[in-house]
């Protein structure tokens, strides 16, 4: 069966960014998604539409393919008051280089870099991890089947249930820009055992949303682990 609208595909890819492989997944954790409902960048799935099990593909995304250039609009101060969880800042995930996972203004998850800390503010990118690169991706299909009705309308593993940001478990890391990579923290999402999705679109999202919004801009800790994988989009 070749890969086409509401088909359940499985793969095995590798993603190079800058020379270094950044994120992959195997054989024995693959990325599984339904093709053609918005879950990955639209890129990915027009490159990989029409293979069969046992289709190599390798292809590279610009960044406007991708995440987009950077955009300085989206580097912005907060109020420390944001990181409130339960009435108290969380100070120890205050640390320039770590990424926090917030609620933008339309209740999404968004992964937040931690760039300079003052007394009252603290300075977060909210660029893509990926935003600005080039995406170099190779790997190979393993199984493709037609979606059910009930994963077309619950969601492939259930996420369209979750109405609730913020909530569920997930095992794992901290995905990346990818999808289920190794270690990666930022952006982008999937499933598959082991990793975490930001809770507003996918299932793996675990935290507890102190739900602050700072003031008008993106804004709000969830709290926890916010894991993406790659070739998806943003939420």
């Amino acid at each position: 069966m070749k890969i086409g609208q509401n088909s359940v595909v499985e793969l095995c890819y590798e993603l190079e960014v800058d020379g270094e492989i950044v994120d992959r997944t195997t054989r024995e954790r693959p990325l599984d998604y339904i093709h053609g409902t918005g879950a990955l960048l639209p890129k990915f799935e027009s490159s990989i539409e029409g293979l069969e099990p046992g289709g190599k593909f390798s292809f590279t995304l610009t960044p406007e393919e991708g995440y987009g250039e950077v955009d300085p609009n989206r580097i912005i101060d907060l109020p420390k008051q944001a990181f409130e969880v339960n009435g108290v800042i969380q100070e120890s995930l205050l640390v320039p280089g770590t990424t926090i996972p917030m609620l933008n203004g339309r209740g999404g998850v968004v992964p937040g870099k931690v760039l300079e800390v003052s007394e009252n503010f603290v300075k977060m990118d909210l660029n893509s991890p990926m935003a600005g690169k080039t995406l170099n991706f190779s790997g190979e299909i393993l199984t493709v089947r037609e979606a059910t009705g009930k994963e077309l309308h619950d969601g492939l593993h259930g996420e369209n249930v979750h109405s609730c940001c913020c909530g569920g478990h997930g095992e794992g890391h901290e995905g990346g820009c990818g999808h289920h990579g190794e270690g990666h923290e930022g952006g982008c999402g999937h499933h598959g055992e082991g990793h975490e999705r930001g809770c507003c679109g996918g299932h793996h999202g675990d935290g507890e949303g102190c739900g602050h919004h700072g003031e008008g801009h993106e804004g709000g800790c969830c709290g926890g682990h916010h894991g993406d994988g790659c070739c998806h989009k943003d939420e």
